[in-house]
């Protein structure tokens, strides 16, 4: 394991040792330099806890802002093509009378129920279920509320077998063209096309300590960085933290959490979400389907515009 602390020390002493040798006075130079080490290993230490809240064990899971959020919920079953992935739940119900779909990935509680729900990880049968629920509610009018959970769809052989990027690809066109609305919310980990499968909407929330990623801090340790040990200096490099996905306008806002973490108080975390979803529906639910649609997929093409 690599101690990147020490290594910026040896080079700063190398660096004093050569401008001692040349007789070169650098010391605002390497007060500059030891400054922006600090600030640097900071803002590190700042975005593992977001990563670690966001995993957190009791953190509030899918099911658990559902029944803290939706009324007389009735959940369905199977994609109709393979079969049931427990790993990302769907239904219906009500948001204080409003008939709404709800999807989602999810995570255990505990580590039967991890095991049995793949760790929140689906499988390409997960997301087709996703999008026939998601095309029911746009039969029926009913806006489509996604709480996203996941470090990314299940890479296993039978999952590749079966499709998985292929059941990404069509939900991610499919849900940029439904004619109902479509709001998300990143309740914990928001990883790769995992996310991305059930992600794409008219508006887009993460919780305060949720994370939102191409790839997980360790994948991008171990690719690019070559050491694995560095996750958290790669999770800086990502730009992962909710505001940092704000700031990039990937998102449409910052829904707050209690101190410490959504854990520390469900019911308020629920009630911040509920009271976002309200003020949502009651706007996009005025808006005509080709309306939304047109707005949704502007919004799309809009994201990583950048000048220089």
């Amino acid at each position: 394991m690599k101690d990147n602390s020490i290594n910026d020390e040896q080079l700063l002493c190398q660096l004093e040792a050569m401008a001692k040798d040349y007789g070169i006075d650098i010391t605002n130079e390497i007060a500059t330099i030891t400054k922006k080490i600090e600030e640097s290993a900071r803002s590190t230490a700042k975005v593992w806890e977001k990563v670690e809240l966001a995993r957190h064990a009791d953190r509030p899971r899918t099911l658990d802002y559902i029944n803290l959020i939706i009324d007389n919920f009735v959940e369905l079953h199977g994609d109709r093509y393979y079969a049931d992935d427990p790993a990302l739940v769907g239904g219906l119900g009500f948001v204080d009378g409003i008939p709404v779909t709800v999807i989602g990935n999810m995570k255990g509680r505990n580590l039967k129920e991890t095991i049995d729900r793949n760790g929140g990880m689906a499988n390409p049968e997960g997301y087709r279920k996703a999008l026939r629920l998601a095309k029911q509610a746009e039969k029926f009018g009913r806006p489509v509320i996604s709480f996203i959970d996941t470090q990314g769809a299940y890479p296993g052989l039978g999952s590749e077998e079966r499709g998985i990027g292929e059941a990404i690809a069509v939900n991610l066109r499919e849900f940029s063209q439904l004619k109902t609305p479509v709001i998300c919310i990143i309740i914990g980990e928001g990883g790769s096309g995992g996310a991305l499968g059930i992600g794409v909407g008219d508006k887009i929330y993460m919780l305060e300590n949720a994370i939102y990623s191409v790839i997980s801090p360790e994948g991008c340790a171990s690719i690019l960085l070559r050491d694995s040990a560095r996750a958290k200096d790669a999770a800086a490099m990502l730009r992962i933290t909710a505001t940092d996905v704000l700031d990039m306008k990937v998102i449409n806002g910052i829904l707050s959490e209690p101190k410490g973490g959504a854990q520390k108080n469900p019911q308020q975390t629920a009630a911040t979400i509920k009271q976002q979803i309200k003020a949502d529906l009651e706007k996009l639910m005025q808006k005509t389907p080709e309306v939304l649609v047109k707005y949704r997929n502007k919004k799309i093409q809009e994201m990583g515009v950048f000048s220089e």
